[in-house]
């Protein structure tokens, strides 16, 4: 294994020479004739469907929920969560009028509000609909299912005719579910959450006896204001009669398949997991024993009786998964039996059938979808939230560049010597290279010409659109692998590995992860969605370009270096950070850093640090860190006492502990085969050294 100064010495004659020819103004303008590693298009689209808008002149901001009366095209409803259901022609022929407004009657405020709408299946004879909102009354508000009646055909619904059906106290203002839906079997199903806070505290979806954290399904048909099914799980007793299915924790949005019956859920997660099931009767979805495929708040649980989800998908900041409808339309066959879903927070649309993998059908889409709706055709649609309806549509062939197959032809690399970066790259070192199973690494940017980097106020680098930054790793002297992240022309950041061949001539893209054995050793190539985990938007993206992992590092000043290329306006003041192996640093603040760069990603302020709240930037004091004798919330490996950090001793300490395994419980958990030494030493020499918690 190779030090940390070790390595840092072998890429000391790269930056050498980089800085070298540094002159003092830039004199890398681009060439657009030649590839320069600038500007680099992404992947050509693999999109299989896009998102049409339609109706453009309605834009109803706050819509939840898109529908039309059964077997009825003719119309859409829209419901806002403010307490407005608007209808409008279809085919956009008349202007938007309101059907019903309840907004004087309404709880609102963050999820809360009216939230869904149901027709009632012989509406055409009977006029009926049915509400969820939150209203006045309980700890925080209660939630209200009720049953109201149109006078003339869908036009408006009578306020008056309002009765209520069901009323469940909510503990909290958040985890309200709130959609519902008649099944093919004429029942009303219900979605609620676990009644919110975070973790579920009081238990309740896995509480039989409550109805928060669970599906209902009522026969408002044959009793009032409703019967029991008589196949409901707890009908003849042992738990609330009303009960479908239950451990869920907040089940946004459902849908039943048309063809097979088949009910769809997406339940949102915690922290680390958004989840996609198919319910059925008398069936624990898990929470909160578990969130999404893992235990929940510890390392082992009895999932026994517990049904995993059908697609699951991890959260890397913010999550709530949108799940759609089965497709069953003519408009793309190739899709007959796929659920659709999608992410608030995200763009991507995945499809997804039983017994077999999600893919993504869809990565182009677009932020804020907050529904799907079927129409009596079996076309689907989308709903954004700030007022947009979209179809969906095949998408059409991909066009225009893409990002080269070999890395030769990106202009990442030097053409007489392509493990090189280009002549006209900046290559830098840092103080405390991030743990990447003892590979060495070799490190350049390519900024485009007249464009500087800015340096906020926590020392963290933001480069400009058109950038790229290239990190080449090699092991024994031979490369294995080039990752490009790269900041495309709109901002956003992506990143790509290209897999170098056997003889180090090239090296070609990788559509995918995948773990190959190199040299008799595994080696992980990331999945281009995994990069974004590590490269979190908390930690600015750009993890080695910060103040403190550059100052210092390198053979001359090599900040002053980019001030004088132009990269820079002006020369960045700030410590460095102290390398983990020079022992004239005080072994808590090697520790410390060691942390910052290989955990801190993840745990600080609005990071996707998961159940544990830990803030581990090397900036931090250690009482702010929250780890020294505090309890673990993640689980605490069958330790005896655990701590996070226990003073004194590193067997009862769980961050040490989850540094010496591999598997689930690793941290960090991506992307390595092999157990730091050399950092679990370190850690581990701390933790003893630690007489008491400051």
């Amino acid at each position: 294994m190779i030090s940390w100064r070790v390595a840092s010495r072998r890429l000391t004659p790269l930056l050498a020479a980089a800085l070298a020819v540094f002159p003092a103004c830039r004199d890398d303008a681009e060439d657009p004739a030649a590839p320069n590693c600038l500007h680099l298009p992404r992947p050509p689209s693999q999109d299989r469907i896009a998102l049409e808008r339609v109706l453009s002149d309605i834009a109803i901001e706050g819509g939840v929920d898109l529908l039309q009366a059964p077997g009825d095209g003719s119309r859409w409803y829209l419901v806002t969560q403010a307490g407005q259901i608007w209808s409008f022609a279809s085919d956009g022929s008349d202007d938007p009028t309101v059907v019903l407004d309840i907004s004087a009657q309404l709880a609102t405020g963050g999820e809360a509000g009216l939230l869904g709408m149901a027709f009632h299946p012989k509406f055409a004879q009977n006029g009926e609909v049915f509400l969820s909102y939150t209203g006045p009354g309980g700890p925080v508000f209660t939630s209200r299912i009720s049953r109201l009646r149109s006078p003339d055909g869908g036009r408006t619904l009578d306020p008056a005719s309002e009765q209520t059906i069901l009323e469940l106290e909510q503990p909290y203002s958040n985890h309200n579910g709130g959609h519902l839906a008649f099944g093919p079997d004429g029942h009303l199903y219900i979605g609620f959450g676990d009644g919110g806070s975070g973790g579920d505290p009081k238990g309740n979806a896995q509480d039989v006896d409550v109805l928060l954290g669970k599906f209902l399904r009522l026969d408002v048909d044959g009793g009032d204001p409703y019967a029991i099914p008589a196949d409901n799980p707890f009908a003849a007793g042992g738990g609330r009669p009303e009960i479908f299915a239950w451990g869920f924790r907040n089940p946004w949005r459902f849908s039943f398949d048309r063809e097979t019956g088949a009910l769809w859920a997406g339940d949102v997660g915690q922290n680390l997991w958004e989840e996609v099931d198919l319910v059925e009767r008398g069936k624990n979805y898990g929470w909160n024993v578990a969130e999404g495929p893992v235990c929940f708040e510890a390392d082992t649980c009895d999932d026994t009786d517990l049904v995993p989800p059908v697609a699951a998908y991890r959260n890397t900041r913010s999550a709530s998964v949108i799940a759609g409808y089965v497709y069953r339309g003519a408009a793309l066959p190739e899709l007959a039996g796929t659920l659709l879903y999608t992410d608030f927070y995200g763009s991507t649309i995945w499809g997804v059938k039983p017994g077999s993998e999600p893919v993504a059908l869809a990565e182009a889409g677009m932020r804020g979808l907050v529904a799907f709706a079927e129409a009596s055709d079996g076309e689907h649609y989308a709903l954004d939230y700030s007022g947009g309806i979209y179809k969906i549509v095949a998408a059409r062939p991909a066009t225009g560049p893409g990002l080269p197959e070999r890395l030769s032809a990106t202009g990442c690399g030097d053409v007489a010597d392509p493990q090189q970066p280009p002549a006209h790259a900046i290559a830098y070192d840092i103080n405390v290279p991030f743990w990447s199973d003892g590979a060495d690494k070799q490190r350049a940017m390519v900024i485009p010409a007249g464009k500087t980097i800015t340096v906020g106020p926590d020392g963290d680098w933001d480069v400009p659109p058109g950038s790229t930054l290239i990190k080449t790793f090699h092991r024994d002297g031979d490369p294995i692998e080039t990752r490009l992240f790269v900041r495309h022309d709109d901002g956003a950041w992506a990143g790509y590995s290209y897999a170098w061949d056997a003889d180090g001539r090239d090296a070609t893209l990788l559509a995918r992860g995948e773990t190959r054995t190199i040299g008799g050793a595994p080696w992980i190539f990331p999945d281009r969605g995994e990069c974004l985990y590590c490269h979190t938007e908390a930690a600015g993206f750009t993890l080695g370009l910060e103040t403190a992992q550059l100052t210092g590092a390198g053979p001359d000043d090599q900040l002053q270096a980019l001030v004088d290329r132009g990269v820079l306006s002006s020369h960045p003041q700030g410590d460095p950070l102290p390398a983990i192996a020079d022992e004239e640093y005080p072994l808590e603040q090697r520790a410390r850093a060691y942390f910052h760069v290989n955990c801190s990603q993840c745990h600080r302020p609005d990071a996707p640090g998961g159940r544990a709240k830990m803030d581990l930037r090397f900036a931090t004091s250690l009482v702010d860190v929250a780890v020294c004798d505090a309890k673990p919330r993640a689980g605490d490996l069958d330790l005896v006492d655990a701590r996070l950090v226990a003073p004194g001793d590193p067997s009862r300490s769980v961050v040490s502990a989850r540094m010496h395994t591999l598997g689930t419980t690793r941290m960090p958990g991506l992307a390595s085969t092999v157990v730091d030494a050399d950092g679990v030493a370190l850690i581990d020499a701390w933790i003893a050294g630690l007489t008491a918690c400051p």
